[in-house]
């Protein structure tokens, strides 16, 4: 019985899942197999440059506040929370009951561009920093990541995912959404889930879904609404108002750079939309 109501919870939890369609299906998504280069090779400079930044990353675990961040900032499951982390830098808290619009947004673009690290993960398979070094990471994620692929970070594709799509709905909020978000990708680094180069390819990977998500006319309507929706909680919407209609006198008239003329000018004056000589 019991295994029957777990058997019933799991179904349910997919449908639940499956409620959210994408934008646009993934084989219509562009292909970052075809797009991104292969991760460095472990003898090249590049991946060198990995390993110094595998070490920068293990020195700021010795700050306390900085790997408390980097262990939030490894939420996947709970929306809530991850969004939460861009709550002070968006200037509103997302959430499904106080603001759907956003929430709808962001839920469904998500749906359209995480599955497009898929195919590269599994292609190229990348061995972890963690792995490599038989280390332990701060944020515990050692039996969930341990044999899968590193490259790209999914993290940080959605990390700076959420970043641009914040971005469009708040633009004068882009600074500090954007700092946000390359925190919150270098948190990858920080715990030891991915190198530095699987960070800077989910980057350009989350950028080139974000493009895509411009050609959904779904999504550029949702857009819409996220806007106002974020104008409307934070104060920000006001009453377009009418342009302020100038009265001039029944006679008005100028000189020809534009200065106002008085009963004592004469000369040629535009009067009433007509060129006239006013003589002495």
């Amino acid at each position: 019985m019991f295994a029957a109501i777990l058997t019933f919870c799991g179904t349910t939890m997919s449908f639940a899942q499956e409620e959210v369609q994408p934008y646009i299906q993934l084989d219509q998504m562009p292909k970052l197999i075809d797009i991104m280069p292969a991760p460095p090779a472990f003898d090249s400079p590049e991946f060198a440059n990995d390993i110094v930044r595998y070490g920068w990353g293990k020195q700021q675990r010795q700050d306390a506040e900085r790997v408390a961040l980097a262990i939030a900032d490894a939420e996947w499951d709970d929306h809530a929370k991850l969004f939460l982390q861009w709550k002070d830098a968006f200037g509103l808290e997302i959430n499904e009951t106080n603001t759907p619009e956003i929430w709808k947004l962001m839920e469904t673009s998500m749906a359209t561009t995480d599955p497009m690290r898929k195919e590269t993960k599994a292609f190229y398979h990348r061995q972890r920093p963690f792995e490599r070094f038989d280390d332990t990471m701060p944020s515990h994620e050692e039996d969930d990541l341990r044999g899968e692929g590193s490259y790209p970070s999914g993290h940080s594709l959605r990390g700076w995912g959420i970043s641009l799509l914040l971005a469009q709905i708040a633009p004068q909020r882009a600074a500090e959404i954007f700092s946000r978000g390359w925190d919150y990708c270098t948190s990858r680094v920080i715990v030891g889930a991915h190198w530095q180069s699987d960070v800077d390819a989910s980057r350009t990977a989350a950028s080139i879904g974000f493009c895509a998500l411009q050609n959904s006319p779904e999504f550029i309507a949702q857009m819409k609404k996220a806007q106002a929706e974020y104008a409307e909680k934070t104060g920000q919407a006001t009453a377009v108002r009418p342009a302020a209609v100038v009265e001039h006198p029944a006679t008005y008239a100028y000189k020809l750079n534009g200065q106002e003329v008085t009963d004592s000018t004469r000369g040629v004056v535009i009067e009433n939309n007509q060129k006239v000589i006013r003589k002495r």
